[in-house]
């Protein structure tokens, strides 16, 4: 299927968590609680990339794009309020999230707003800029991520609970369809010539490292945290690993490919996974259509 003129239209979903079990692939908290990080940090996120899409929409003078950011920002806001439920279910099961996602939300409301931390002296052009190279870096890895979860037979093996999958393969399925819009709206916006192509490297160059941490973090939060596991674990890299090779989690290398591949001046996300797997979940996930 080609991306060339695919319509990007939110899904008003909304999912029944009262039979979702705490460790939802069953025997895997390890695996489960690096997979729920995501709850962790979209909500506040995917709010975050709504605003600075605002903020941009002013410049885009090209009707295409606009359509597609228009539809990107309503399958954002969606994604942020259906994480959020997420969260209001594991406190339901005693496992407090507050603790950390206060942090995130100082990172995208604070450090991140409108207005440049620590009244840095950043022109308000040049700040909008770079914040929109750095929702495209992080759109490269929810692409890489979606595409892997929509192919993670894995998965449905280890009997992992149905609605959080359908939640993530609807998810995912949408960052699939969504893919270029970061990218073509930072292009757009971000100027032209070298310095562009510069600050797209350097806001990837910031962005994998900070993910890695929030996501290990997060993981080991979540994991000692977890009122179910009674000796109170840390985060652990051989479990990490073992998740990995049964094919529950995607692998390094698919994760860290996607950085290099990103930094080829000629890159465009068109390139990244799978859209008629994508729009083929989208047809049948339970989710979407009852929102249809």
């Amino acid at each position: 299927m080609s991306d060339h003129r695919y319509a990007i239209t939110p899904r008003r979903v909304s999912f029944d968590w009262t039979r979702t079990p705490l460790h939802w692939i069953p025997g895997e908290p390890t695996a489960t609680h690096v997979i729920n990080v995501l709850h962790l940090l979209l909500p506040a996120g995917e709010r975050w990339f709504v605003k600075v899409f605002k903020e941009g929409l002013p410049l885009v003078r090209d009707p295409e794009l606009l359509a597609d950011v228009k539809g990107f920002m309503g399958q954002e806001a969606t994604h942020s309020v259906q994480h959020a439920h997420v969260l209001d279910h594991l406190e339901a099961q005693q496992l407090d999230t507050a603790e950390f996602t206060k942090y995130v939300d100082f990172l995208f409301e604070r450090l991140l707003g409108e207005r440049p931390p620590l009244g840095a002296p950043i022109p308000q052009a040049e700040w909008l800029r770079w914040r929109l190279a750095v929702v495209a870096a992080i759109e490269q890895f929810t692409a890489v991520l979606g595409d892997w979860v929509l192919a993670a037979d894995a998965l449905d093996r280890a009997d992992a609970d149905e609605v959080m999958l359908d939640l993530l393969r609807w998810h995912g399925a949408e960052e699939v369809e969504h893919r270029a819009v970061a990218f073509d709206m930072y292009q757009h916006c971000g100027g032209t010539g070298t310095p562009r192509y510069a600050r797209r490297l350097a806001a990837m160059a910031v962005t994998a490292p900070v993910m890695l941490y929030l996501w290990v973090w997060g993981t080991a939060y979540l994991i000692r945290h977890d009122p179910q596991l009674a000796s109170h674990p840390r985060y652990s890299l051989v479990a990490h690993n073992a998740a990995v090779r049964k094919g529950l989690l995607p692998t390094w290398r698919e994760l860290g490919a996607a950085i290099p591949r990103y930094f080829k001046r000629s890159y465009h996300p068109s390139q990244e996974g799978s859209l008629s797997r994508a729009v083929e979940y989208l047809r049948r996930s339970p989710a979407a259509r009852a929102a249809a």
